[in-house]
């Protein structure tokens, strides 16, 4: 997995590429705390690059939107597409988070 991190005016961007899986998914754990850490209040992670998403990235997904929270920031998300669409869906995550075609529509939302 790789996550580029895209510092905007309105927040910070993640494009997440690749699989989020039980040995990759710590990586956004420690992304976002770095981010909390900076006083980061807004985050968009745009997952239109992510192929998989596991259990695991799921519940990265969930500690990272806590420790944003528990910092005053929201997270939400843009890109999905296919079988991470399908998860985020099963799961109730669309209910739960932002989610928008694109970043600026989701900064624009938050």
């Amino acid at each position: 997995m790789d996550i580029a991190v895209d510092r905007r005016e309105d927040g910070v961007v993640l494009a997440i590429a690749g699989r989020m899986d039980a040995l990759t998914a710590p990586e956004l754990e420690k992304v976002v705390r770095t981010l909390v850490d900076d006083g980061v209040a807004a985050v968009v992670a745009d997952l239109s690059g992510l192929e998989y998403i596991s259990s695991a990235g799921l519940r990265s997904i969930l500690a990272s939107a806590k420790m944003l929270r528990a910092g005053g920031g929201k997270l939400g998300f843009c890109g999905l597409d296919g079988m991470v669409r399908e998860v985020f869906q099963v799961a109730g995550l669309e209910n739960m988070f932002t989610v928008t075609a694109t970043a600026g529509e989701t900064f624009a939302a938050l």
